[in-house]
């Protein structure tokens, strides 16, 4: 059971909190130095070490009647769905119909004064609202419109990856992956789910969201799971089969390491040329405010990607005691770093899209959901990366903005997907909202 946070202790927390704010405005990002972290060779400068770490926090105030994101020509950006409860995935079906996670965290109890920091912060920047703990599916029926719309999946515990492969449907709950029977066409799913087996979870499930992949065959099924901690303050006990994304067979159950030292890898892909399997990653915290880019990566069977000893390759991380020399000199360093602390949760191949412009049809759109611990903050859109070869090439191309707006969150960007006409789909947690960009009908 969670500790209570008592008239003191939220005294407390507020106190911390306005520490860290006031050591934010003493300790600001360089743009020149942010500037310089996109791409294969990021710029890294020295880290830092922190009392309290400097945090800039933006209030989270919604969208206005009227109001949406800002997408250039000849985008459109319209709302499919409206009114949700904290979306964080979408995931289309082969009939067209598209199915929306409504979720947020399991109850985090309270182990050390940094979890009385962070619950404020949360709730602050829009990030604590309370989730559906469903799957709501919308049937199109054109641009910016559904024909329908149903309560699909409920009573589920934090759901977040789906995976529909023949007529099973699987849903990575926080806490175990589930299997349900579906339909083609079916609007709602009323028989009880089979659980296939046990997710890392509680009682501390830090990074709770479990990503979710089937492979092409249909054979495997991939799973994300993100730390349990920023650089294992938990202990390593609590890091057991963490920061790994675990590869399960479904004729047997077996379970198996597929790749590791990934902090919290989220929204596995497969590039849609090379059929190799990437992922973004959201990198540690409190080394300062240019420090560590999250990134986006190619994934390789039994690589290990560095944490939590190293960041990008060699870079030893000084908090982590004791070091593992023989795995650092094994780290993989990632192909492209997106920026220090934009928080990317999601990843969507545009392939040849006929619904985007020929500059958007041959890369990887990317969703940040944004920051919490740098000033000037950075995320807070989707961008574009073009690929060539089934490599990343260029800088990445703002696509969607205008999410935070003198200072206030309107919304922030989560899960990605093309649906079938090939339009780009945001599920916008803090607007309840999701969002379909194309080009002009």
């Amino acid at each position: 059971m969670g500790a209570l946070i008592t008239p003191a202790l939220g005294r407390a927390a507020g106190a911390l909190l306005a520490g860290a704010v006031l050591l934010a405005a003493c300790d600001r990002g360089d743009p020149s130095q942010q500037a310089a972290q996109y791409g294969a060779a990021p710029m890294l400068p020295a880290p830092k070490a922190y009392l309290l770490p400097p945090m800039k926090v933006a209030p989270a105030a919604g969208w206005k009647v009227g109001e949406t994101p800002t997408v250039a020509a000849p985008l459109h950006v319209l709302a499919l769905a409206t009114g949700l409860q904290h979306p964080r995935a979408v995931y289309p079906l082969p009939n067209g119909d598209i199915l929306i996670v409504e979720s947020n965290g399991p109850h985090a109890p309270v182990f050390r004064p940094k979890d009385l920091v962070m619950g404020p912060i949360k709730a602050y920047g829009g990030s604590a609202a309370k989730g559906g703990n469903r799957i709501t599916l919308v049937r199109p029926a054109g641009p910016g419109v559904a024909a329908l719309r149903s309560v699909f999946l409920e009573n589920l515990h934090s759901p977040f990856g789906v995976a529909l492969v023949g007529n099973e449907l699987y849903v990575a709950n926080a806490d175990a992956l589930m299997r349900y029977p579906y339909t083609e066409g079916a609007t709602r799913i009323t028989a009880a789910g089979t659980k296939v087996l046990d997710l890392p979870g509680g009682p501390i499930n830090h990074h709770w969201t479990k990503s979710l992949l089937a492979s092409a065959d249909g054979s495997k099924l991939y799973v994300g799971v993100g730390s349990n901690s920023n650089i294992t303050e938990n202990g390593m006990a609590a890091e057991l089969y963490r920061a790994n994304i675990l590869e399960i067979d479904r004729a047997s159950g077996a379970l198996r390491i597929f790749a590791s030292g990934l902090r919290n890898p989220n929204s596995m892909q497969w590039e849609p040329d090379s059929h190799a399997m990437w992922v973004v990653v959201n990198e540690r915290d409190e080394i300062g405010p240019d420090l560590v880019p999250d990134y986006l990566t190619s994934v390789r069977e039994r690589g290990f990607y560095g944490w939590p000893y190293s960041y990008y390759g060699a870079h030893l991380d000084p908090r982590v005691q004791p070091q593992r020399p023989d795995l650092v000199a094994q780290a993989i360093v990632p192909d492209y770093a997106l920026g220090s602390h934009v928080a990317p949760l999601g990843l969507a191949f545009s392939g040849q899209s006929p619904a985007m412009p020929a500059t958007l049809r041959a890369g990887a759109f990317v969703g940040e959901h944004g920051s919490w611990d740098r000033n000037p903050v950075s995320g807070y859109k989707v961008v574009f990366i073009p690929f060539s070869g089934g490599r990343p090439v260029g800088q990445p191309v703002d696509v969607v903005g205008g999410f935070l707006v003198d200072g206030r969150i309107r919304g922030r960007p989560v899960g990605l997907a093309m649906d079938r006409r090939g339009a780009l789909l945001i599920a916008d947690d803090v607007g309840n909202t999701v969002w379909q960009v194309s080009a002009a009908p």
